[in-house]
């Protein structure tokens, strides 16, 4: 398939256009590469051990979910400079998308999370930029058995702020860095937020606010959405796909 068909195609599954994202952060196609692709590659974050794995299976399409631009100011030297290197070296064209895959419907991280934790979304919530990214969904379960169930899917040990009800009626998902929408998710009526990671002031938002918080990784509550989207380009495209899977233990 040819690359810019498959760019054509994603960038209007995921809007990338028409997506607010955080300043300096670039959803699309940030790296060309071969003009047809056979091997999609997808991971977290384009890291310089990311792309060397990438390189060891040959050319193809590396999509990820935190790309190689942020903020302001392009220069191209040091770790960024390397990266791109590899890249163009590899033969490896490198697609990002943030926030519209943490959102989207379908293959988003959010949604595709709350759905692995055995969940039925029911409405949005956890606005960024001006988009609601996250989903929230009515339950009937204890905190304590939610968190153990969190653990299970993510592999590891999600830990608990509990701010709220040890009994939990609603629970909302947003994953990576949400902690700061704590006072979004009580103003929601969400007695339970289940995120990657958040900063110290969150706790105290989350015991005065009294909203339980589940915190299972940034890293481990992103990697829903790259695979999912990868196994949605694999069968439409006929695409061989390899996860590339480095946790940063965040």
């Amino acid at each position: 398939m040819k690359l810019d068909g498959i760019v054509e195609y994603l960038d209007g599954y995921l809007d990338t256009e028409g997506f607010l994202d955080f300043e300096g952060a670039e959803n699309g196609l940030q790296v060309g590469g071969p003009d047809q692709i056979e091997q999609l590659y997808t991971a977290v974050d384009a890291s310089e051990e990311v792309i060397s794995l990438c390189m060891k299976g040959g050319s193809g399409l590396l999509l990820v979910h935190h790309g190689l631009f942020w903020g302001e100011g392009r220069s191209i030297t040091g770790p960024l400079l390397r990266k791109v290197s590899a890249l163009i070296e590899g033969n490896i064209a490198l697609y990002s998308a943030h926030l519209p895959l943490d959102a989207h419907i379908e293959v988003g991280n959010s949604m595709v999370l709350m759905k692995q934790l055995g969940l039925e979304p029911e409405g949005r919530f956890g606005e960024a930029m001006g988009q609601e990214i996250g989903w929230w969904c009515s339950t009937n379960v204890k905190r304590k058995e939610l968190l153990q169930i969190v653990s299970g899917v993510v592999g590891g040990d999600a830990r608990l702020v509990g701010g709220g009800s040890s009994n939990t009626e609603r629970v909302g998902v947003v994953t990576g860095s949400a902690g700061s929408m704590i006072r979004q998710a009580a103003k929601n009526g969400i007695d339970t937020l289940i995120t990657g990671e958040g900063s110290h002031p969150n706790y105290h938002d989350a015991i005065e606010l009294g909203v339980n918080v589940i915190y299972a990784g940034h890293y481990a509550t992103e990697t829903w959405g790259v695979n999912a989207l990868g196994d949605h380009l694999a069968k439409r495209f006929a695409l061989r796909t390899d996860f590339i899977d480095v946790p940063t233990g965040f």
